[in-house]
């Protein structure tokens, strides 16, 4: 089956990691029982231009948001952009359709006095060390959900002070960490007790299982709840704050898109958008005539 053979190409000789996969596949079988439902054919090969039409039309109607259909999309063109390529088609029934056009949601950071208030008024109280360990390798790495979820014990390295993250199409990068998240994962490593088939993994729920995404999802919003009555409060939050907060503390944008994993600077430059008060204290501190201007 073509689908198959596409994903084995996939994780194969592009080396994507499982997770993206998985959101192909996903992608891919929403395609193809589409196509069954209103074709009664599973032989994607036959589809043309007016069947990926009528799929964007039935996807819109049904509430996806424009952001998913492009996803979809994107996953569409690349499956048949491959067929081209093994010559199962002459021409890809996605070409010269466009992605649809949307303005993304802006994202609104936490600021560093609301994470500073989760570390003094609720860390500081009862709580499960793990929900903390998550909280904190998100905020103060930056890393993303799927990374933290597939970590291995291996790969942390307390006494060095460093994490080895496996990023998107299996990349590897290291993450310094501080002395006092190196004391809370070593906190953390005393206490976890997991199942045999998930002992290569660093984080395991109560249970000793593997934690999955939506577990870290629930657990962020949980507490971030606590600190916050912003819309958005998710890992993806704590990965866009950790990096406006070092870019904002000085950080080189060069160092921050090594550390997450950006695969270009302009993904890194959406974080560098400082505000006019920022933008204010930079002046006065560095413009020559700054005396002269300390109302503007």
């Amino acid at each position: 089956m073509m689908l198959d053979k596409f994903l084995n190409y996939l994780e194969l000789e592009k080396r994507y990691s499982p997770h993206t996969i998985t959101s192909y596949r996903r992608d891919l079988e929403d395609f193809s029982g589409f196509y069954l439902r209103t074709e009664a054919s599973e032989d994607l090969i036959l589809a043309d231009k007016k069947i990926i039409r009528n799929f964007i039309v039935d996807l819109s109607e049904k509430g996806i948001s424009k952001r998913s259909i492009n996803r979809k999309l994107s996953s569409l063109r690349s499956f048949y952009l491959f067929l081209l390529k093994i010559r199962e088609i002459k021409v890809s029934p996605v070409e010269n359709i466009s992605s649809l056009k949307f303005y993304p949601e802006k994202q609104i950071p936490m600021s560093e006095e609301e994470m500073q208030n989760l570390n003094d008024q609720v860390f500081e109280g009862p709580h499960e060390v793990l929900d903390q360990c998550v909280i904190e390798v998100l905020y103060q790495t930056g890393i993303r959900k799927a990374e933290l979820c597939g970590m291995t014990f291996e790969n942390v390295n307390l006494s060095g002070n460093e994490l080895k993250i496996i990023g998107k199409g299996n990349k590897e990068r290291y993450i310094p960490v501080s002395g006092e998240l190196s004391d809370l994962l070593k906190n953390y490593a005393e206490t976890r007790n997991p199942l045999e088939e998930y002992k290569t993994y660093f984080f395991v729920n109560k249970k000793g299982k593997k934690l999955t995404e939506k577990f870290v999802y629930l657990l962020v919003n949980k507490y971030l709840s606590l600190v916050t009555t912003k819309e958005k409060r998710s890992p993806h939050i704590l990965r866009h704050s950790f990096a406006t907060h070092v870019l904002d503390n000085g950080a080189e944008i060069s160092k921050v898109k090594k550390i997450l994993g950006h695969s270009s600077l302009a993904s890194t430059q959406v974080y560098t958008n400082a505000n006019i008060e920022q933008l204010k204290k930079v002046f006065n501190r560095a413009h020559p005539r700054a005396s002269k201007n300390d109302d503007l």
